[in-house]
């Protein structure tokens, strides 16, 4: 990829001198721009590039793009819209916000414990104001990293936000970029780190005008589940999809961010645009860590390798479906869909999981019948971010279940104490870390023909359920989502509080100390049986054990030396149900 001296996209404010308006529309003769009450020819710039500067645009002024039928449209870069997704972008003035907290240089990846929330239910106003006012709460907690569920401007008021279209944008509904900044902003000086979750493998199906600009922003040919696959191998979509990552670690001030679902992202370019991506931000951000990490189902690892001093160059961690799927299976037996991959012995696939990195490396899955995965035992545990809950496993069910709804509260705190205190990289989803009951549910703002497409289609999924699905456009269905801050004023919300609390000091304590000198291969399990597994990592201040029995069973503990750290429900010494038990013996063996 040679660099271009021609820019494609967006609106460049300039309180001096003339604000310049760029768009690709390859498949149009000709673009005006509206702006100021007027409508003004934009200059063909070739390649289907089209450019335009304007004097004295004020920051706020609403500006669209016409086409020569007369239809207006947004500008796929806009900063800011005036409204909804449909309607005028607004010219954003980036030095707007005076960040108060200049000298953050972040936080080391091997502190992280994530808490994933997404800002239209964490809040019962839905706003980055709202949410900015909660972040002393989660820094008390002892949270180090928020992760935020996409923002980018997407159709209707309300959805998860998997269906943006204007990717430089945050949503509106949500509030302005300078309410982002200052909540980022906050972050930081609260010592948390702030991880965006960016959706770079599709556009969402209202106020998508690319194909309409420029048909060959897609490839006709090349489908993911949820449209036509982007043309990453064309100059102007590629300079809009490697600029945009960039473009909110700088402008936001981010801490990283976590790429969605990157198996669907094809590229024949001889540099894979994920790698082009991972290369620009290690080399052009220097002053603060970047925290890269991905979503993938094939399980590879050659988008995280590992430098001989531990650094990662590329991609930080990956999330491990692998290790909730196992844990979910084991705690609820329930085998539908991918499930069906850790329906044989899931405890086994759970010990591997944790204690190589992923379950499947290679192996042949029962569900789709086809190999799966690469030897992932050279990663470190930090290479992998794991959960036993989040958007997609909770969201994706019919009723949008929460864990706890599944299996009770003391088999649930036996996880999350498992997953609070292993050598991997924590995420916890919004209200978990109180015990939430409430579900999140799968919502969407959309009307008409769409809206009865989203409906019929999330009914005909659950079909053999045998149970009725929330209609996804329905403002209850949005509603029934958003956390429950109530029960944290309840005897057994106080008591969830206050566990998970106990759990991320300890791990801050006795567990972070061991894992910025981690190194792979070092995982061992050393007993397995229904519902129950014991598992230990050796590190060069000794050996970490963690023994876990989530079943009705009584269980054996096997012979392991060392301190007992935590001990679940009580000091206890055996694998009674229900029961988690974490050790650490000094030096590099244990007897």
């Amino acid at each position: 990829m040679t660099a271009k001296s021609i820019k494609y996209w967006g609106c460049e404010y300039s309180d001096s001198s003339e604000t310049r308006f760029r768009l690709w529309a390859s498949g149009q003769q000709q673009v005006s721009l509206r702006v100021k009450g007027d409508t003004i020819p934009m200059n063909p710039t070739g390649s289907g590039g089209f450019a335009l500067c304007v004097a004295n645009v004020a920051p706020g002024s609403p500006y669209s793009f016409i086409l020569a039928d007369g239809t207006a449209v947004p500008d796929p870069a806009s900063r800011a819209q005036l409204g909804d997704v449909n309607g005028s972008s607004q010219v954003y003035d980036p030095n707007s916000y005076a960040w108060q907290f200049t000298d953050w240089q972040g936080r080391a990846w091997e502190e992280s414990v994530i808490y994933e929330l997404h800002i239209g239910t964490f809040t019962p106003e839905g706003t980055f104001r709202a949410a900015t006012d909660k972040l002393s709460y989660l820094a008390e907690l002892g949270i180090t990293v928020i992760e935020l569920m996409p923002v980018s401007q997407a159709g209707g008021k309300r959805g998860w936000g998997y269906d943006g279209v204007l990717l430089y944008a945050p949503h509106s509904a949500y509030g302005t970029p300078d309410e982002l900044k200052a909540f980022v902003d906050t972050a930081h000086g609260l010592g948390l780190s702030v991880i965006l979750d960016i959706v770079l493998n599709h556009f969402g199906p209202e106020g998508n005008y690319l194909p309409l600009l420029a048909p060959d922003f897609f490839h006709p040919e090349r489908m993911t589940p949820w449209g036509n696959g982007i043309a990453y191998d064309l100059d102007p979509v590629r300079e809009y999809i490697t600029d945009a990552p960039l473009f909110w670690l700088r402008e936001y001030h981010l801490d990283g961010l976590r790429f969605d679902a990157i198996d669907q992202i094809k590229d024949s370019a001889d540099t894979h645009v994920l790698i082009e991506i991972a290369e620009r931000i290690r080399r052009e951000i220097t002053d603060r860590p970047v925290h890269l990490t991905t979503e993938d189902s094939r399980n590879v690892v050659y988008l995280h390798p590992r430098t001989e001093d531990g650094a990662a160059p590329l991609f930080t961690a990956e999330w491990n479906d692998d290790m909730h799927n196992a844990a979910h299976v084991m705690v609820t037996g329930e085998t539908h869909a991918w499930h069906l991959d850790f329906a044989d012995h899931p405890e086994k696939w759970l010990a591997r999981a944790l204690t190589e990195g992923f379950a499947y490396q290679g192996d042949r899955s029962p569900q789709t019948c086809e190999r799966r995965g690469v030897d992932s035992r050279c990663q470190p545990p930090v290479a992998f971010v794991d959960f036993i809950q989040n958007h997609d496993q909770v969201g994706n069910r019919a009723q949008g279940d929460r864990l706890i709804s599944l299996i009770g509260e003391a088999r649930t705190q036996v996880l999350q104490a498992a997953l609070l205190l292993s050598p991997h990289i924590p995420l916890l989803f919004m209200g978990e870390e109180y015990g939430e009951t409430r579900p999140f549910l799968f919502f969407t703002d959309f009307h008409g023909d769409l809206a009865r497409a989203v409906r019929e289609g999330r009914a005909r999924e659950f079909a053999d359920h045998d149970e009725t699905v929330p209609d996804p456009n329905a403002l209850e269905t949005f509603n029934r989502s958003k956390l429950d801050w109530d029960k944290l004023n309840q005897p057994d919300g106080e008591a969830w509080l206050h566990f998970t609390q106990q759990l991320l000091k300890l791990r801050q304590q006795a567990i972070v100390p061991l894992l910025a000198n981690a190194r792979g291969g070092t995982g061992k399990v050393l007993k397995t049986a229904p519902g129950c597994m014991v598992v230990s990592w050796t590190f060069p201040q000794g050996t970490l054990t963690l023994a876990l029995n989530a079943s009705d069973r009584h269980e054996t503990l096997p012979d392991i030396a060392g301190e007992t750290l935590f001990a679940w429900p009580d000091a206890r010494t055996e694998l009674h149900p229900d029961t988690l038990i974490v050790r650490f013996a000094q030096g590099e063996t244990t007897r």
